[in-house]
């Protein structure tokens, strides 16, 4: 079999993220446009409600409303190559200023959560592999799938009551006092409601990956091989079993941010903590559209462009599935 060209594979790997962002762009604008709802009442609030059909026809004009939703696609796909995505119907300023302003909340929310996810997860991984079918294992998968199983909003609720409202420890919104943007230790008592749900709604379900992963490896041939030269148990797992993991692992961890960020969107809503998932909600909510389309699309690029990685990565491990092609 011939080595593939990097070029040629780069210009197909490009290709196809590019053909995905413009077709999520289009199923995006569409479905946008075509849901129910009055975009007006973003903009203009209650006045629409006393707005003439003369009014009204002119407000739409000034949005670019008036058109078929294909021109406006256009339009908008013009404005967009150049930079512009237009203005924010709600906030009434460029929706690149609105979601600069929030999209770092995210980011400490949703990477603090991510790193604490996979560090804890390799570590009861490795726990429960080397503790196999003993209590220590059999406990932590127990509490692990009943965690798992617990709604994020449901179990978000129960902890606001109970640190935020009777034990009155830790505050139940948003991501700093006000007044405060400056000051660490209060943003950090904001992040820690948000960040067990995080934590705590995903953990399981990539540790139990990673002890499947140990346990397949722990029943390999080379592990017996190395039992009968005299190596102890720990030392086959740390040095070898752990270590042929490692690339699997790291394209889990890439394939796990769209879950992940999914998960953060929701805890966000739920406290609202002000960041894309609040914003994102709020647009749908509001019909607006210019923010909307932007967020979706900024999204769809990261869950894309993850997917990609861990594909990657997955074909530097097993190059059958790049000849499989």
């Amino acid at each position: 079999m011939t080595r593939q060209n990097p070029a040629i594979y780069f210009i197909k790997k490009l290709f196809v993220f590019l053909f995905s962002v413009l077709l999520l762009s289009i199923i995006v604008f569409y479905i946008s446009r075509l849901a129910p709802g009055d975009p007006l009442v973003s903009y203009y609030g209650d006045r629409v409600e006393k707005m003439s059909p003369q009014e009204r026809i002119w407000a739409e004009d000034k949005l670019g409303l008036n058109q078929p939703v294909s021109i406006q696609y256009i339009r908008w796909l013009g404005n967009a190559l150049h930079g512009d995505f237009g203005i924010s119907y709600k906030y009434k300023m460029d929706v690149t200023e609105v979601i600069r302003g929030r999209i770092g909340n995210t980011l400490l929310l949703g990477g603090i959560g991510f790193l604490f996810i996979f560090l804890l997860a390799l570590f009861l991984g490795v726990v429960c592999a080397f503790k196999e079918d003993k209590l220590l294992d059999r406990l932590i998968c127990k509490a692990g799938t009943i965690i798992s199983c617990i709604p994020e909003f449901w179990l978000s609720l129960v902890l606001i009551l109970i640190f935020a409202v009777n034990l009155k420890w830790l505050p139940s919104s948003g991501a700093y006092t006000v007044g405060k943007p400056d000051d660490m230790g209060d943003r950090i008592l904001h992040l820690i409601l948000p960040l067990i749900i995080v934590v705590t709604s995903h953990l399981w379900y990539y540790a139990y990956m990673i002890r499947n992963k140990l346990l397949e490896e722990v029943r390999a041939d080379y592990v017996l091989l190395a039992k009968s030269k005299g190596l102890k148990k720990g030392s086959i797992m740390y040095r070898h079993c752990l270590r042929n993991i490692l690339p699997s692992y790291f394209s889990l961890m890439a394939i796990s941010v769209p879950h992940i960020l999914g998960g953060t969107y929701i805890v966000e809503t739920v406290f609202s903590y002000p960041g894309i998932g609040t914003l994102s909600y709020e647009s749908a909510r509001y019909k607006d559209y210019n923010l909307l389309m932007l967020l979706c699309i900024l999204s769809g690029v990261l869950v894309i462009l993850c997917n990609m990685i861990a594909q990657v990565i997955n074909e530097k491990i097993d190059p059958r599935v790049k000849a499989g092609k």
